[in-house]
């Protein structure tokens, strides 16, 4: 068989196993695309960082920002609003495109560094308001959705076998990666540089981006690594135990046969619970903080650490869960991100600074777990051929959870920060409890690798 994709030189051959999935193997990473399948990790990294400071570390620019422009705090809540809405909007539109070959990987990511340049140039230049919301809020949020849905699906595409770690290590950039700009907005941008700084940010990360993904490069559809067996247990231990917790998708689907199943409602509902818990912790948490009586630098080192350990656990969780399975990581995400709320309150209340600092940081730590559960997740139940697409029904939810910061302000209002902190933690444990109903489909009872009764299953030359 020939192929667009490959030298005609370059022999590979499709297998079909127990479950009726048809793996394509025989060729290498270095053979599809003349480098290590390793930088499919390295590069989608870097990609996460360059657009990771828009959310993170635009709270960071609000007091020069308010005071340059005159825009009062309510414009730059709902800029960061806008932000994050479009940022989801755009994940499951630009997975089909991508999908259905419009959109190829390294134009999703040079758009992704024009949206992230237009975004900083309307923060320094903007004559109105309505042109932040319009550059910052609009171009930069879909931008940003573009480089994240890029990014994490084509790590899974590459590394199928044990996604977990992989997964979590891109997807922590998107939160560690602003901790330099937190520091650089606060510590050094004022009125009489704001503008150098935000334009010099911004050229700088839409260049990040712009490099990072002009070598990318997504595998064939039904891709397997030649190194892997798909229809026998793998020889490697790591594979072996990572496929075994987390068995592959028994067919490729379709995001309507994945919609069918029930699951991607379950995970759409379950993200959308734990993520506006984690967006309503990083918009309080500041507040609370200094409510308790905790010296405002404390309170900013908090943040630091809970943005550090929100990218750096997303890498733990995702390597824990090939080791013992996404589902009852995931579980274990939610139940430690709820009793962080209670931790949080709790601390603050007894005003006992250290450990306000340790339940910040799992605050921080199960926040971000999340976001590589749910992907390879997805990728493990539905497949990797339109993952975009499917990942994109589920990260939707954002745009409900992105309101968490709204909508916390009103119960803040209404019950103070303790029973808001309470609700948060409880809503947690709810999510915790909808995700126990979560099951791969299509798949009998018995977990783990099914051998084929034909070694080869069914060959095509």
């Amino acid at each position: 068989m020939t192929t667009t994709d490959l030298p005609s030189s370059v022999p590979y051959r499709e297998v079909t196993d127990a479950n009726g999935r048809m793996y394509r193997v025989g060729e290498s990473d270095i053979d599809i695309m003349g480098r290590r399948r390793r930088w499919m990790v390295i590069l989608p990294w870097v990609g996460m960082m360059g657009i990771s400071s828009a959310e993170y570390a635009f709270a960071s620019a609000e007091d020069t920002l308010h005071t340059a422009h005159h825009w009062n705090s309510g414009h730059i809540f709902w800029m960061m609003t806008v932000w994050i809405f479009f940022q989801a909007a755009v994940a499951m539109p630009a997975g089909r495109l991508r999908e259905s070959g419009k959109l190829p990987a390294r134009w999703a990511m040079m758009l992704g560094a024009l949206g992230t340049l237009l975004g900083y140039l309307s923060l320094a230049y903007a004559p109105h308001v309505v042109v932040a919301y319009i550059g910052f809020g609009m171009f930069s949020g879909m931008g940003a959705g573009m480089v994240y849905a890029t990014c994490v699906n084509m790590v899974g595409k590459w590394y199928p076998e044990r996604r977990g770690g992989k997964t979590g290590f891109v997807n922590g950039g998107f939160a560690y990666g602003s901790v330099p700009f937190v520091f650089l907005f606060t510590g050094f941008m004022d009125l009489s540089n704001f503008r150098w700084v935000l334009v010099s940010v911004g050229v700088f990360l839409a260049a990040v981006v712009a490099v990072a993904g002009y070598f990318f490069k997504d595998p064939p559809k039904n891709w397997w690594p030649a190194s892997v067996d798909p229809l026998n247990p793998p020889a490697d231990p790591r594979a072996r135990r990572s496929l075994e917790k987390n068995p592959p998708a028994v067919q490729q689907y379709s995001p309507m046969q994945a919609w069918k199943t029930g699951r991607v409602a379950l995970m759409w509902f379950c993200l959308a619970c734990t993520s506006g818990v984690n967006i309503f912790g990083i918009a309080f948490q500041v507040d609370i903080g200094k409510e308790a009586g905790f010296a405002g630098g404390i309170v900013a080192t908090a943040m630091s650490l809970k943005a550090v350990v929100n990218g750096t656990g997303r890498g733990v969780i995702g390597w824990l869960s090939d080791l013992y399975g996404r589902k009852q990581c995931l579980l274990a995400v939610c139940v430690i991100l709820g009793l962080a709320q209670f931790g949080i309150i709790w601390s603050a209340s007894e005003k006992i600074l250290a450990l306000f600092l340790i339940f910040s940081a799992i605050s921080g730590f199960g926040g971000g777990a999340i976001f590589p559960m749910f992907a390879a997740l997805t990728a493990d139940y539905f497949g990797e051929n339109n993952n975009a697409t499917n990942y994109g029904m589920v990260y939707s939810s954002k745009l409900v959870s992105g309101l968490g910061a709204g909508m916390g302000s009103v119960v803040v209002g209404a019950w103070g920060h303790s029973g808001a902190f309470i609700l948060a933690g409880c809503i947690s444990f709810f999510a915790g409890f909808v995700a126990l109903f979560l099951s791969p489909p299509g798949r009998p009872k018995k977990r783990g690798i099914h051998p084929n009764p034909h070694p080869l299953g069914e060959e095509m030359a």
